[in-house]
Protein backbone atom coordinates (compact mmCIF):
# COMPACT_ATOMS: atom_id res chain seq x y z
CA UNK A 1 0.00 0.00 0.00
CA UNK A 2 1.39 3.33 -1.05
CA UNK A 3 0.64 4.87 2.36
CA UNK A 4 2.43 8.45 1.56
CA UNK A 5 4.67 9.77 -1.57
CA UNK A 6 6.09 12.87 -3.43
CA UNK A 7 4.28 13.63 -6.19
CA UNK A 8 6.53 15.95 -8.72
CA UNK A 9 4.60 18.43 -10.83
CA UNK A 10 6.48 19.07 -13.92
CA UNK A 11 6.70 21.22 -16.44
CA UNK A 12 8.43 19.16 -19.66
CA UNK A 13 6.87 15.76 -18.83
CA UNK A 14 8.73 13.58 -21.22
CA UNK A 15 11.93 15.09 -20.14
CA UNK A 16 11.56 14.27 -16.51
CA UNK A 17 10.15 10.70 -17.30
CA UNK A 18 13.35 9.99 -18.72
CA UNK A 19 15.53 11.26 -16.17
CA UNK A 20 13.92 9.27 -13.52
CA UNK A 21 13.33 6.33 -15.44
CA UNK A 22 17.09 6.24 -15.87
CA UNK A 23 18.12 7.67 -12.85
CA UNK A 24 15.35 5.46 -9.94
CA UNK A 25 16.78 1.54 -11.15
CA UNK A 26 20.36 2.48 -10.12
CA UNK A 27 19.88 5.05 -7.42
CA UNK A 28 17.29 3.37 -5.42
CA UNK A 29 16.52 -0.17 -6.62
CA UNK A 30 12.62 1.29 -8.66
CA UNK A 31 10.96 -0.30 -11.15
CA UNK A 32 8.34 1.81 -13.21
CA UNK A 33 4.97 0.65 -11.86
CA UNK A 34 2.61 2.64 -14.09
CA UNK A 35 2.29 5.24 -17.09
CA UNK A 36 5.09 6.18 -19.13
CA UNK A 37 6.92 8.83 -21.69
CA UNK A 38 3.77 9.88 -22.91
CA UNK A 39 2.30 10.71 -19.64
CA UNK A 40 0.30 12.79 -17.81
CA UNK A 41 1.05 10.03 -15.21
CA UNK A 42 4.17 7.67 -14.22
CA UNK A 43 5.45 6.58 -10.65
CA UNK A 44 7.80 4.01 -9.78
CA UNK A 45 7.77 1.46 -6.83
CA UNK A 46 10.13 -0.70 -4.82
CA UNK A 47 8.97 -3.53 -3.70
CA UNK A 48 5.46 -2.81 -4.22
CA UNK A 49 5.67 0.53 -2.45
CA UNK A 50 5.28 4.06 -3.71
CA UNK A 51 8.42 5.73 -4.06
CA UNK A 52 8.32 8.62 -6.16
CA UNK A 53 5.36 9.73 -8.90
CA UNK A 54 5.31 12.46 -11.66
CA UNK A 55 2.07 14.79 -13.34
CA UNK A 56 2.07 17.20 -15.55
CA UNK A 57 1.95 20.22 -14.03
CA UNK A 58 -1.10 21.54 -16.37
CA UNK A 59 -2.98 18.55 -15.65
CA UNK A 60 -2.57 19.32 -12.30
CA UNK A 61 -3.78 22.72 -12.69
CA UNK A 62 -7.04 21.99 -14.31
CA UNK A 63 -7.99 19.78 -10.99
CA UNK A 64 -6.63 22.02 -8.55
CA UNK A 65 -6.60 25.15 -9.52
CA UNK A 66 -3.76 27.88 -9.55
CA UNK A 67 -0.60 25.94 -8.56
CA UNK A 68 1.43 28.98 -8.25
CA UNK A 69 5.11 29.08 -9.04
CA UNK A 70 5.84 27.32 -5.49
CA UNK A 71 3.68 24.44 -6.22
CA UNK A 72 6.74 21.47 -8.00
CA UNK A 73 5.79 19.13 -5.89
CA UNK A 74 2.47 17.76 -3.28
CA UNK A 75 1.44 14.93 -0.84
CA UNK A 76 -0.61 12.43 -1.99
CA UNK A 77 -2.10 10.12 0.82
CA UNK A 78 -4.10 6.69 -0.37
CA UNK A 79 -7.23 6.55 2.64
CA UNK A 80 -9.91 4.43 2.68
CA UNK A 81 -12.44 6.98 2.49
CA UNK A 82 -11.37 10.08 0.74
CA UNK A 83 -14.67 11.80 1.55
CA UNK A 84 -14.02 11.23 5.20
CA UNK A 85 -10.48 12.02 4.87
CA UNK A 86 -11.38 15.45 3.22
CA UNK A 87 -13.78 16.16 5.91
CA UNK A 88 -11.06 15.35 8.68
CA UNK A 89 -8.27 17.54 6.93
CA UNK A 90 -10.76 20.10 6.76
CA UNK A 91 -12.19 19.97 10.28
CA UNK A 92 -8.17 21.04 11.11
CA UNK A 93 -7.46 23.89 9.06
CA UNK A 94 -6.80 22.51 5.36
CA UNK A 95 -8.85 23.99 2.35
CA UNK A 96 -10.59 21.84 -0.42
CA UNK A 97 -9.67 22.89 -3.64
CA UNK A 98 -11.09 19.89 -5.64
CA UNK A 99 -14.21 17.47 -4.04
CA UNK A 100 -13.98 13.64 -3.79
CA UNK A 101 -14.90 13.00 -7.48
CA UNK A 102 -14.18 9.33 -8.91
CA UNK A 103 -11.39 9.83 -11.77
CA UNK A 104 -11.92 6.41 -13.78
CA UNK A 105 -9.76 8.00 -16.45
CA UNK A 106 -6.62 8.33 -13.88
CA UNK A 107 -7.05 4.53 -13.47
CA UNK A 108 -9.61 1.33 -12.34
CA UNK A 109 -11.85 2.74 -9.05
CA UNK A 110 -9.94 6.18 -8.44
CA UNK A 111 -11.86 8.58 -6.27
CA UNK A 112 -9.62 11.50 -5.29
CA UNK A 113 -10.03 15.28 -3.06
CA UNK A 114 -7.22 17.85 -3.40
CA UNK A 115 -6.78 20.34 -0.38
CA UNK A 116 -3.90 22.86 0.48
CA UNK A 117 -2.38 22.49 4.04
CA UNK A 118 -2.65 25.65 6.37
CA UNK A 119 0.42 26.84 4.75
CA UNK A 120 -0.32 25.70 1.31
CA UNK A 121 1.13 22.55 0.64
CA UNK A 122 -1.01 20.54 -2.33
CA UNK A 123 -2.78 17.25 -0.81
CA UNK A 124 -4.14 14.45 -2.60
CA UNK A 125 -5.89 12.34 -0.79
CA UNK A 126 -6.66 8.72 -3.17
CA UNK A 127 -8.45 5.73 -2.77
CA UNK A 128 -8.98 2.66 -5.31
Amino acid sequence: MDALHPRLLVTDFPRSFAFYEAVLPRLAGANLARGGAGGPYASWDVDGQGLLSLFDRRGMAAIAGDIGGGGAAMLVCRVDDVDEGARLCAEHGAVLVAAPTDRPQWGPGLRTAHLRDPDGVLIELQSY
